[in-house]
């Protein structure tokens, strides 16, 4: 079974797709040109010692987010959160 979460939320090792992105504007382009876009395969691989910024994995890259832009991104995860 899968479950729509923020980025914001997933937990570090925690894997899912990308489903949806809520930015508009300059915020939803620059998230977009990032290649963080609908059907992206996505894991967490940290969080900064006070959990900002989030670090994911994507297409063969690490990319780094702050909690604000994660926030505007909806991902489908198997099984939900622990």
């Amino acid at each position: 079974m899968t479950h729509t979460i923020s980025l914001r939320s997933m937990r570090q090792d925690q894997s899912g797709t990308i489903y949806q992105v809520n930015a508009k504007g300059e915020l939803g382009r620059r998230i977009r040109d990032m290649g963080l876009v609908p059907g992206t395969p996505i894991t967490i691989l940290g969080r900064a010692p006070l959990k900002d910024p989030v670090a994911l994995r994507l297409r063969d890259f690490t990319l780094t987010l702050r909690n604000n832009e994660a926030d505007y991104i909806l991902v489908e995860t198997e099984g939900g959160q622990e």
